[in-house]
């Protein structure tokens, strides 16, 4: 089968369009088709050596699948060739998803959303279960409450919109100016400028003087150390990024506001909570340029690159 390898650390030209052996399904497992898988943060992360110890080299990586179930190991009840799926692989252990074929246990596949393209399920599996872990898991965002989301425009961040609306609370986000609309289209209730205001004098504007309930950090750095300004009393902080500098606790810690770090993991119950959502048409991930398999290079470069005019994901089309 056709893959994308990565033989050693680096920029995006590090990666690789091999042949290699097409795996084996083992018993509890399955054999998937893969027609589409996506780019996230994470995968670049992984591919300029962010995680050495885990990423045994060479390495086929990649954290989405949505593909076609073709062969089933022994024990396996709840798939059968010819099922679509949809699922995020196990994170750090084993192969990835840029490949045509990938072998997965069957308690971390769910049944594909019958109403997405492979493209559209394949941007949601790893984004959306962290955007499920992060506010229903750890935050317990309930209705009536208000979640400041920083970068709603990106992969997670569209999707924490929507979900957080989904619950029923008061959405504020920050983007760039161009970003207004889609972020309104996604359901946020108020947007900030990040580049032209300050988001904590904003936030407390519009929560007069409040805070909110919950602040969702997909940004990191000075953004995430600042958070803990806009939390009301009792306020809930969840992070999705590495700590980068020392945290400004005290302000966290005089609102008894309690932190979480989340690295999302896989199963089918999360998968099946956001098909619920999707089929109710209170989710839609936004694809926002699709590239191929052998374009993978290209697409990490666009990724990373700055004001690089993305909305939502970059999704892969390993079936043509």
């Amino acid at each position: 089968m056709k893959a994308i390898t990565l033989n050693t650390f680096g920029g995006p030209e590090a990666f690789e369009l091999s042949e290699v052996p097409k795996p084996i399904p083992g018993a509890g497992q399955v054999l998937v088709r893969v027609h589409a898988t996506s780019i996230n943060p994470l995968d670049y992360q992984v591919r300029r050596g962010d995680y050495p110890d885990l990423v045994p080299l060479p390495a086929i990586t990649g954290h989405d699948v949505s593909g076609v179930v073709e062969e089933i190991g022994a024990g396996v009840s709840a798939f059968a060739p010819g099922d679509e799926v949809w699922y995020t692989p196990q994170i750090f252990e084993g192969p990835g998803s840029y490949a045509e074929y990938h072998v997965a246990a069957e308690s971390i596949v769910g049944k594909k959303p019958a109403s997405l393209s492979h493209l559209e399920a394949a941007s949601l599996t790893l984004v959306g279960g962290t955007a499920w872990e992060a506010l229903v898991v750890r935050a317990g965002l309930r209705v009536g409450e208000s979640i400041l989301i920083h970068g709603g425009a990106g992969g997670v961040g569209h999707v924490a919109i929507q979900l957080a609306k989904a619950i029923g609370a008061r959405v504020i986000t920050t983007v760039r100016e161009a970003n207004f609309e889609f972020a309104r289209s996604m359901g946020a209730d108020v947007v900030i400028d990040y580049e032209k205001e300050d988001y904590v004098a904003a936030v407390m504007r519009e929560t007069a003087g409040q805070g909110v309930d919950v602040v969702f950090d997909t940004i990191g750095g000075d953004t995430l150390a600042r958070s803990p300004d806009v939390l009301a009393q009792l306020g809930r902080l969840v992070s999705i990024v590495d700590i980068a500098q020392p945290q400004n606790l005290i302000n966290a810690w005089g609102k008894n506001a309690s932190y979480h770090f989340v690295f999302t993991r896989q199963n089918r119950g999360k998968l099946d909570e956001l098909r619920a959502l999707i089929e109710r048409g209170q989710l839609r991930p936004h694809v926002g340029a699709t590239y191929s398999l052998a374009d993978i290079p290209a697409a990490h470069a666009r990724l990373e690159s700055a004001n690089n005019g993305l909305r939502g994901k970059i999704a892969i089309a390993v079936v043509p």
